[in-house]
């Protein structure tokens, strides 16, 4: 991934599981962030937030207003906002109406990163039971950007990758024990 490159992570039901697995085993020294969109209900976002923080080296916050993006960090999008990455690599949040019955809205965060990084994104859609990230995955792979879904066979929930993967003709599929290594793989050395 060259300077200013980005992983973008959706996912919902059962998502959370597989992060919590894959994220301790993620290298501190990333010289890209990873931005986590998780549908979830209102009101647990120092919960998510702190969870991912213990389980992880790399600093995780949540993603605030006009925020510059940088590098080595994990950011969490709000609930109950949708969140955009803008051309000059900052956050921008949006409380429109609901896409897919969510916000945040996968959809929303794969096509703003894929509109601001091109063929320098990578996004991975988890584990979930709608098809949110799927319109957003086909953005992403015609902007020249890399899609993965989580191997539907080892997720809690396997529609959501089952939909990326029928229609969005995702660039890779991964299995839980893959996911930390791809991850890792994608730093500079």
């Amino acid at each position: 991934m060259r300077k200013n490159g980005m992983l973008v992570i959706g996912g919902s039901a059962g998502s959370l599981d597989v992060l919590l697995k894959v994220l301790p085993e993620v290298k501190r020294d990333l010289d890209f962030a990873i931005i986590i969109v998780i549908h979830r209900k209102q009101g647990t976002d120092s919960l998510l937030t702190d969870l991912l923080a213990h389980r992880t080296k790399l600093n995780v916050k949540e993603a605030d207003e006009k925020e510059r993006i940088l590098n080595g960090t994990v950011y969490i999008a709000p609930s109950d906002y949708h969140l955009l990455i803008e051309k000059d690599f900052s956050f921008s949040l949006d409380y429109s109406e609901k896409v897919n019955y969510s916000r945040p809205s996968i959809d929303v965060t794969f096509q703003s990163a894929a509109d601001a990084y091109g063929d320098n994104l990578v996004c991975m859609l988890l584990s979930g039971s709608n098809s949110d990230g799927v319109n957003g995955l086909i953005t992403v792979r015609k902007n020249g950007g890399i899609t993965i879904a989580q191997n539907p066979a080892s997720a809690q929930v396997s529609y959501m990758p089952e939909q990326a993967i029928l229609k969005a003709n995702v660039s890779s599929v991964l299995n839980i024990e893959d996911m930390a290594a791809y991850i890792n793989s994608l730093a500079k050395h």
